[in-house]
């Protein structure tokens, strides 16, 4: 897919609906709604993700972050709380993509691809076509305990633009983002979107001056 210069930005790790307009006010073009993970920061309950993506208005998207690895989960998952795209962080291991998008229709995948190495180019090159979009992370699934985002750690920028370049889904690059290597990711990779979580937070939570330093210099 083509590079883009100002790519659209989504916060992630949303705690509260005062989180999720602070966002959209800022420029937000979609929010991370973190459910159960084994690791990392921002999981909310089901219930506060439902609340939280009922209140967003169109054209702003709200993504569900799951770490179920099943087709039957993952639907389940997504009628518990009806946003308006699944971001899948982990491996699907029972059933396939189609058969997620026959049980979900109007709902969009987003495929979570770790960059743990050059590896991840063949694995991303397979998903696209089955998916929505890409989105380029520096977690390691394969420790003991698994790291599925949030990591606040850089991963390769030039895997990612490699995918970006072999790919014809929107990709959307994250891991370890924040103002001040911001412009350089975006050269870099030329991502479709920017992910966000911990590089506009203090002590958890979404810094109003973090946040607005991010976004100048996305260029949103």
């Amino acid at each position: 897919m083509r590079p883009r210069n100002l790519p659209r930005v989504k916060i992630c790790c949303i705690l509260n609906q005062t989180e999720a307009w602070m966002a959209i006010e800022a420029g937000a073009s979609a929010l991370g709604l973190v459910a159960h993970m084994p690791s990392g920061p921002g999981p909310i309950p089901d219930r506060r993700i439902a609340e939280i993506a009922a209140s967003v208005p169109p054209p702003v998207a709200t993504f569900l972050l799951t770490s179920q690895q099943s087709v039957r989960e993952i639907a389940a998952h997504h009628r518990r709380v009806r946003t308006t795209a699944i971001q899948i962080v982990d491996e699907l291991l029972e059933g396939t993509y189609e058969e997620l998008r026959d049980q979900l229709p109007g709902v969009k995948l987003v495929k979570v691809v770790h960059i743990v190495g050059p590896q991840a180019i063949d694995q991303a090159i397979a998903l696209a076509p089955r998916v929505d979009a890409l989105l380029l992370d520096s977690g390691r699934p394969g420790l003991s305990v698994k790291e599925l985002g949030g990591t606040g750690r850089r991963h390769d920028w030039t895997v990612s633009r490699c995918i970006r370049e072999s790919v014809e889904v929107p990709v959307f690059l994250a891991g370890g983002l924040r103002q001040e290597n911001v412009k350089e990711a975006i050269e870099i990779v030329g991502p479709f979107g920017l992910d966000v979580c911990t590089g506009v937070r203090s002590d958890g939570q979404l810094d109003p001056d973090k946040l607005a330093g991010f976004m100048r210099a996305a260029g949103t």
